[in-house]
């Protein structure tokens, strides 16, 4: 899919309502699909996005029945409950962030390591091959067989650091419903999320920051819903997202959403 992200002039409030005048002036994608199949996804998800001069804003609305958010530490493990998530691809890297409704962060800044050779832009103090929370990541759900270390995707193995920090990220959520009380039906969820553009310059490769009219960068937004069934979590959790995988596996930038600028 692709997906054209209107410019703005002024700065967004991030405090998770999207009904604000500002986001009327976006283009709100369709009902996400299933990530593998590309049919309708099991409640609706929608996503948009803005820019402006400073910032990348990014908003979802999602239909939740059963709001619910027990994860509150930072950096918990976001996609074991039900969460929105945003990819963003650098060529030789990628940044991932999830959110619970709860507002609870999970962020991860991958780099293939084919791109990370000693003296390299990525060879710096942030990027510590030794800190105790950098590991080697070779994609969802291919640990068997001839797969084991280096999984499926043809570039191989990426190094994660997930003690990464996006600096100035900012987040918010708004429920429409009440968290974690299955007594009553709600309605769902919404999320905001800014992140400047100067915090972007690994993620650019090159590119102008802020972009210029008709630049392209690849994104993933999508949704995870955990789901219960018989006392019992039902894997995979259903995955929704703008663009259609065709496998079950969110790090495949090739298959992610362009935005256009």
């Amino acid at each position: 899919m692709n997906y054209q992200a209107q410019k703005i002039h002024a700065p967004i409030l991030i405090d998770g309502d999207v009904t604000k005048s500002v986001w009327q002036q976006a283009t709100w994608s369709p009902r996400m699909g299933d990530m593998v199949t590309g049919q309708a996804g099991l409640y609706n998800t929608q996503a948009a996005v803005l820019w402006s001069d400073t910032h990348l804003y990014i908003a979802f609305q999602v239909e939740e029945p059963f709001l619910e958010a027990h994860l509150t530490e930072r950096d918990s493990i976001i996609f074991l409950e039900n969460d929105l998530e945003v990819f963003i691809d650098g060529g030789d890297c990628y940044y991932e962030l999830e959110v619970n409704a709860a507002n609870t962060v999970y962020e991860v800044f991958f780099i293939w390591k084919d791109a990370y050779t000693r003296g390299s832009r990525f060879d710096i103090p942030e990027f510590d091959l030794f800190h105790p929370q950098a590991y080697t990541f070779g994609g969802d759900y291919d640990r068997v067989g001839a797969t084991f270390w280096k999984g499926t995707h043809p570039r191989g193995i990426r190094w994660a650091f997930t003690h990464f920090d996006m600096p100035g990220l900012e987040t918010a959520v708004q429920l429409d419903g009440t968290l974690n009380d299955h007594s009553d039906i709600d309605k769902g969820w919404s999320l905001e999320i800014a992140i400047p553009w100067q915090s972007l310059s690994l993620l650019a490769n090159g590119r102008a920051l802020p972009p210029n009219p008709g630049d392209v960068w690849s994104m993933f937004l999508g949704r995870f819903q955990k789901l219960m069934s018989g006392g019992k979590e039902l894997h995979p959790h259903p995955a929704m997202s703008m663009s259609s995988h065709g496998v079950y596996d969110t790090h495949l930038p090739e298959k992610w959403t362009k935005i256009e600028f």
